[in-house]
């Protein structure tokens, strides 16, 4: 199979049209920027990742890693298109331009990673987590270290690593045995940790740690634990490269998928002093990285996007051209033509599950990084404050219900295919092995529940959701009674009162003494909450798309229904706004009733999962 196309109309859709992102330029911070830049940094991203990135793909995936005396080596041919990556400046196009970042909006970055990840997330995985890992220098180190490590991550001369997780701590930090003792200016960190993404590898000539450990006395539990920069080698006070520092990669993990990505672990001071340092102050790391985990958290999301709108727009291309059975209407001619299995009613109802979900997804995780941007760059601070509240609510749905959802879509790519999507002939394979990592690591999406209901939904009153609540109530309140979609607010308005009806059993259940039963519905109720906030996405950027398909039909008057049909079979425009159409139709009809199923399983107050002795 050729490689399948970027679905660069949605894309452009999603930032200039539907989110208006060009509004984010009249900020000073983003004032130096204007659409024909941003059109450029976008078409360097779609050419950079078909011409280096897609040849790649198959091979990280084939290849793999090497592994000899704790070196990591990866392919000859991921060296030259990382050298790619750098010199393009593709490792933090939203890092701050004083430490060598281009200073784009996140938003923009977010989809710079969509469209690289498409091809090859494996790789992009890389400069993901330099970009994350500097954000942490960024807002929380001394200007000391961020001297001397800033510009080197965001340049890629230098990659970035997150170490929380330990073989008796994995989701629960707070349990990280990692020790850290003060020594002059510095700590001496001793530990193991496992499953770390680009803990070693062959790429570049230092690798950045950012490690979790404990210091003498500290607390117990998350709040005694720091954070700590740990360099694969030692970096002198004039950002020289000195000696090793005694960090060793142990092994690396053979794993279902993202094989071009060496997933290791990582032994700190088993050989000698291993030199840490302090990030901010003792026993805040948890906060500091949670910076660290949300940028993560996004890209996990991306990840589940981009593995999703690459299987379909493989598997359209695919059912337009694979010629099996009739049309049903003609099943009991013999003599009938053999038609593309696009024209089989199952194969487009497949087809467009998996357009709607990626369109949904997409304006989600995009919405999410602009809501990002304003809370940082916004003038007023009232600005700031609602969209600070709206990305801390957005994000756990972002990395759960994209993570899950782009894993459910790869498998319907499959399916599609039937026996050839089972084959390591065509890609559609390893976009579902690649995707289903993403509901465990950075959280495991049970984990992003709990975050949602215990932090987001209760917390600090209720401020992040009640301020999405607000935002809800105001589309509802806008478009009740439009002429056309009107039914469809409807719908919309019956799904936030189910949602708002559980997060009162909730609350009645936390006063009864009841702690474990919202515990037990948590991931259920982000599905939900996933439902319905893709459904209000699908449903506002489908009457945008439905008054911008009625301006075609008039230009072209088109006054009658065969006329429109012609209208959108010849025009591309026409057919991409009527398309959106469809793909919310389909989501709010077939999907969103899936919230009032699980509004109606909080309210049975079923327990069994917990009473059932196994």
């Amino acid at each position: 199979m050729s490689p399948f196309a970027f679905d660069k109309r949605d894309i452009n859709f999603c930032l200039f049209e539907y989110l208006d992102i060009e509004q984010l330029l009249k900020i000073p911070d983003f004032s130096e920027f204007n659409r024909e830049i941003l059109d450029m940094v976008l078409a360097e991203a779609y050419k950079f990742s078909a011409e280096e990135m897609g040849p790649l793909a198959e091979i990280l995936d084939q290849e793999g890693l090497g592994f000899e005396n704790g070196k990591v080596s990866m392919p000859k041919e991921a060296h030259k298109v990382y050298r790619g990556l750098t010199e393009g400046g593709w490792v933090a196009p939203s890092g701050s331009v004083d430490f060598g970042g281009q200073g784009l909006p996140l938003v923009i970055n977010t989809a710079i990673l969509e469209i690289l990840g498409t091809y090859s997330m494996p790789l992009v995985m890389a400069p993901g987590l330099s970009r994350a890992a500097g954000e942490v220098l960024e807002h929380c180190a001394s200007d000391e270290l961020k001297q001397l490590y800033l510009e080197k991550l965001y340049s890629g001369q230098w990659t970035g690593s997150m170490c929380l997780t330990e073989s008796s701590a994995g989701s629960a930090v707070g349990d990280s045995k990692t020790k850290a003792k003060k020594d002059g200016d510095h700590y001496l960190i001793e530990g193991e940790k496992i499953f770390i993404t680009f803990g070693e590898h062959d790429l570049t000539e230092n690798i950045i740690h950012l490690v979790l450990a404990r210091t003498e006395n500290a607390p117990k539990g998350i709040k005694g634990i720091s954070l700590f920069v740990v360099p694969k080698i030692k970096v002198g006070k004039d950002g020289s490269l000195g000696e090793m520092n005694n960090v060793v990669c142990g092994n690396i993990e053979h794993k279902m998928g993202i094989h071009g990505s060496p997933t290791c672990t990582m032994i700190f001071g088993a050989d000698g002093p291993c030199h840490g340092y302090l990030i901010g102050e003792e026993n805040q790391g948890i906060r500091y990285m949670f910076l660290m985990m949300n940028e993560a958290r996004i890209g996990v999301a991306l990840q589940g996007l981009a593995c999703a709108t690459a299987s379909y727009q493989d598997a359209l291309a695919y059912a337009k051209e694979r010629i099996q059975g009739v049309d049903m209407k003609d099943m009991r001619d013999v003599e009938a033509p053999r038609v593309p299995i696009i024209k089989h009613p199952d194969v487009r109802r497949n087809l467009l599950t998996m357009k709607a979900f990626s369109e949904g997804m997409r304006a989600l995780i995009y919405y999410t990084a602009k809501c990002t941007d304003l809370s940082v760059h916004a003038e007023e601070e009232e600005t700031r404050n609602n969209n600070k509240l709206m990305a801390d609510l957005l994000t756990p749905i972002c990395k759960a219900y994209c993570s899950d959802s782009g894993f459910q879509m790869t498998a319907l790519g499959i399916q599609i295919l039937g026996g050839y999507g089972y084959t390591k002939e065509y890609p559609l394979e390893r976009y579902c092995r690649d995707a289903k990592i993403g509901s465990i690591y950075e959280g495991t999406n049970g984990i992003q529940a709990l975050d949602l209901l215990g932090r987001k939904v209760a917390g600090k009153g209720a401020a992040s959701f009640m301020t999405f609540l607000n935002q809800y109530n105001e589309f509802i309140d806008q478009h009740s009674e439009h002429e056309s979609l009107g039914e469809y607010v409807k719908k919309l308005a019956k799904g936030r009162d189910a949602l708002t009806e559980v997060v009162m059993n909730f609350q009645k259940a936390g006063m009864e003494g009841d702690f474990y039963f919202p515990l037990l519905c948590a991931t259920p109720f982000l599905e939900m909450f996933g439902i319905l906030t893709v459904s209000y996405l699908l449903l506002d950027m489908a009457i945008m798309a439905e008054k911008k398909r009625d301006e075609l039909f008039a230009t072209a008057g088109a006054s009658n229904e065969e006329e429109r049909k012609r209208v959108i079979s010849e025009n591309p425009e026409a057919s991409f706004y009527d398309g959106k159409i469809h793909s919310m139709r389909f989501f709010l009809d077939t999907y969103l009733p899936q919230a009032q199923g699980i509004a109606e399983n909080v309210r049975s107050g079923n327990r069994s999962p917990l009473d059932i002795n196994f």
